[in-house]
C-alpha cells in the first residue's frame, strides 16, 4: 500500500508538473523556513520541538503543482513529512478559488502505520474592504492511520494595518468518521522584512482534553521564511 501511493503520487506530480511546463511562461518559486514548532491544525508534529521545512511552486495561469517537506517527531522512526499537490486557482468576479489535491508522505513511518492519505481542496477568498476573508474546505477519503474519510473546514481573514505588516487568523473544526472531532484557532501577526523574507508569530489552540498530550497543548510559534525568487 505504501508503494501504491508513493508511485501514484510521483505519477500525479510528474504528469502534472510536465503539463506546466509544456504551458507558456511557467513560473517557479522556492521556499525555506524554521520555526520554534510545527503545527498542523492545533496539534504539533515535531512533539514540541523545532521545525526546518523547504518546498518548490511552479504555476502557470490559473495551474499549480509544487512539493514541500519538514521534519517531523511522532515518538516513532518517521522522519519527515513529503508533500505533493496540484491545483487551479480560477476566479468568479471578486472571488479568488482554489480546487486542488493534496498528498502527505512520510518517511520512515513504522511498518502498517499508514500515516500517508490524500485531502481535496476547495477554497476562496474574497476582499472586504482593507481586509481578506476566506473559506477553505478539506476531505480526506481515507485520513491518516487508516481511520476512515475525514473534513476539515475554516473560516480565515487577514489585512495589512501598517506596511509590511499582516495580521491574520483562522477557526477551524476538523471532524473524523471514527469521532473525536475538533476546533482549532489561531492568529497572529507577520512581518515582511522584504521582499524575499518574512518573520511570523501565531498563537495557536484547540479543544481537545489533556487526554491528547503536550502536543495538542496551546503555543506560540514563530516562523522564519524566505522565498525565491
Amino acid at each position: 500500500m505504501k508503494l501504491l501511493k508513493t508511485t501514484l503520487l510521483a505519477a500525479v506530480a510528474s504528469l502534472t508538473l510536465a503539463g506546466v511546463a509544456r504551458a507558456e511562461d511557467p513560473e517557479v518559486s522556492f521556499n525555506v523556513g524554521v520555526a520554534s514548532d510545527y503545527v498542523f491544525r492545533g496539534v504539533s508534529q515535531t512533539d514540541g520541538g523545532a521545525q526546518v521545512f523547504g518546498g518548490a511552486d511552479v504555476s502557470s495561469g490559473i495551474f499549480y503543482a509544487g512539493v514541500w517537506a519538514s521534519n517531523v517527531d511522532f515518538g516513532d522512526d518517521t522522519s519527515a513529512e513529503v508533500d505533493g499537490y496540484f491545483g487551479v486557482t480560477p476566479t468568479a468576479g471578486p472571488v479568488s478559488l482554489d480546487f486542488g489535491a493534496l498528498y502527505y508522505g512520510y518517511l520512515n513511518e513504522p511498518s502498517g502505520a499508514d500515516y500517508g492519505y490524500w485531502e481535496f481542496k476547495a477554497a476562496g477568498t474574497i476582499p472586504a474592504g482593507p481586509a481578506t476573508l476566506g473559506a477553505a474546505l478539506y476531505y480526506s477519503p481515507e485520513y491518516s492511520g487508516g481511520i476512515g474519510s475525514a473534513v476539515y473546514y475554516e473560516i480565515n481573514a487577514s489585512g495589512s494595518p501598517a506596511d509590511k505588516w499582516t495580521v491574520s487568523g483562522a477557526l477551524g473544526e476538523q471532524t473524523f468518521d471514527a469521532g473525536g472531532d475538533y476546533t482549532t484557532w489561531n492568529f497572529g501577526v507577520a512581518y515582511a522584512f522584504n521582499d524575499h523574507v518574512s518573520l511570523d508569530v501565531r498563537y495557536t489552540d484547540n479543544d481537545i482534553d489533556s487526554a491528547c498530550g503536550d502536543i495538542c497543548d496551546s503555543r506560540v510559534v514563530a516562523t522564519l521564511k524566505a522565498t525565491l525568487p
